[in-house]
C-alpha cells in the first residue's frame, strides 16, 4: 500500500491557498493540512465500511465560513501555551509585550504560529507513510512580532501519516539575538469514528497524570500543584460523563517508553473496538484537558510547560520552562496511534 501526498486551492474565512491532503492509495485513511491557517493538520479521517469518511480529529462545522484557528483540528501553540500574565514576558532584565488576545482581553495566550500563515518546506509519499513538514519565523513569517521576543525562531513542524497513526515532529532553532525562551503546546480535539452519541459523556478517558496545577479565577496558575481532586482522577480509565474540564494536569505517571515516547492518555468508547492513544516526548510533560461548551469532542493536548510558565520559573518554580541555545535545537515527538 503506497502513500500520497495531493494539493488543492481552498478557502477558509478570509485566506485562500494550498491544502495538503495525505493519503493511502487504497483510500482508506487521509489527513489533510492548512498551511495558511497555522499549519493545523485540519482533518484526521478513516473511511467506514459503507465508504464513508469519519473523523478522529474534530473539525468544527463553520470552519470555511469562521475558521477560528484554537477550535479545530491540531493547533500548534509557540512560544507558548496557554495564557501568558498580562501579555508580559521580561528576559534579562527587557520585557516584552504581546498583544492581549485571550477572552478577557487582560493576558496572551497560545503564542504566533496557530493564527498565521506558514510555508511548506517539503512533502513526501512512500510505500507506508506520506508527510508534509512547514516552517514558521518570526521575520520571515511575522515580522510586525519581531520586537516581542527576544529571539527569533525557526519551526518546523512534520506531519507524518500512517494507516494506523499520526506522528508529528518538532525542530525548534534560535535564530538570534539573544536567547530563546519557549513553551511548546498542542490543542488537538478529538473524537472517535464508529460512535454515533451527541455528545461524550459515555467517552472513556485514561490521563497518567496525577497532579493538577491550580488555577485563579483568570485560569492562570498559582504556582502550587494539587493531589487530583475525584473528579479529575482519570488515573484509571472511567466515563467523561458531564465533567467540565479545562485544567493542565501534570505529575506523568507513564514511565516505559516506546521508542522513546510515554503514554499520557487513551480515549475509547463501549461501542468501538479500536482506541485513540497519545504519546510523546518525556519532553512534554504537562497534559491539557478541555471540554469545549459543545461537548462533541476532548481535547488532549500535550505541553512542554504549564500555562503561564515564565512567571512561574521567574519565581523558581519548575514550569517546564526552556530556553533554547543558538548552537542546539529542540527535538522531539508526539504521536496519536488509532489502533
Amino acid at each position: 500500500m503506497a502513500f500520497v501526498v495531493t494539493t488543492s486551492e481552498r478557502t477558509a474565512g478570509d485566506r485562500s491557498g494550498p491544502v495538503y491532503e495525505l493519503a493511502d492509495s487504497a483510500g482508506t485513511v487521509r489527513a489533510e493540512v492548512w498551511p495558511m491557517w497555522g499549519f493545523n493538520c485540519l482533518r484526521w479521517q478513516v473511511r467506514r465500511p459503507d465508504g464513508a469518511w469519519e473523523s478522529i480529529l474534530f473539525t468544527a462545522p463553520d470552519w470555511e465560513s469562521n475558521p477560528v484557528p484554537t477550535r479545530s483540528g491540531h493547533p500548534i501553540l509557540f512560544p507558548f501555551p496557554g495564557r501568558l500574565r498580562d501579555g508580559q514576558l521580561t528576559v534579562e532584565g527587557k520585557t516584552y509585550q504581546l498583544p492581549l488576545n485571550d477572552s478577557t482581553k487582560q493576558h496572551a495566550i497560545h503564542g504566533f504560529t496557530p493564527r498565521n500563515p506558514w510555508r511548506v518546506v517539503g512533502f513526501t509519499g512512500g510505500e507506508d507513510r506520506a508527510s508534509v513538514t512547514g516552517q514558521f519565523s518570526l521575520r520571515s513569517d511575522l515580522p510586525s512580532a519581531i520586537g516581542c521576543w527576544p529571539a527569533d525562531f525557526e519551526l518546523f513542524i512534520a506531519y507524518t501519516l500512517f494507516a494506523d497513526r499520526l506522528r508529528v515532529v518538532v525542530t525548534i532553532g534560535n535564530l538570534g539575538p539573544g536567547p530563546l525562551p519557549f513553551g511548546l503546546g498542542y490543542h488537538p480535539y478529538f473524537r472517535l469514528p464508529g460512535v454515533s452519541d451527541p455528545d461524550l459523556s459515555r467517552y472513556i478517558l485514561q490521563a497518567n497524570v496525577n497532579r493538577v496545577w491550580e488555577a485563579d479565577a483568570n485560569n492562570l496558575p498559582t504556582g502550587r500543584r494539587k493531589e487530583l481532586p475525584p473528579e479529575l482522577d482519570f488515573l484509571h480509565p472511567r466515563p467523561i460523563g458531564a465533567t467540565a474540564l479545562d485544567h493542565v494536569l501534570t505529575g506523568v505517571t507513564a514511565t516505559s517508553p516506546s521508542a522513546g515516547l510515554v503514554e499520557l492518555a487513551v480515549l475509547s468508547h463501549p461501542d468501538v473496538t479500536r482506541r485513540l492513544r497519545v504519546l510523546a516526548d518525556p519532553a512534554f510533560r504537562e497534559l491539557v484537558l478541555f471540554t469545549p461548551a459543545h461537548r462533541q469532542a476532548i481535547a488532549i493536548e500535550p505541553y512542554t510547560c504549564s500555562a503561564d510558565a515564565s512567571h512561574l520559573a521567574a519565581r523558581g518554580i519548575d514550569s517546564g520552562w526552556r530556553t533554547v541555545s543558538s548552537q542546539e535545537p529542540f527535538v522531539a515527538a508526539v504521536e496519536y496511534h488509532w489502533e
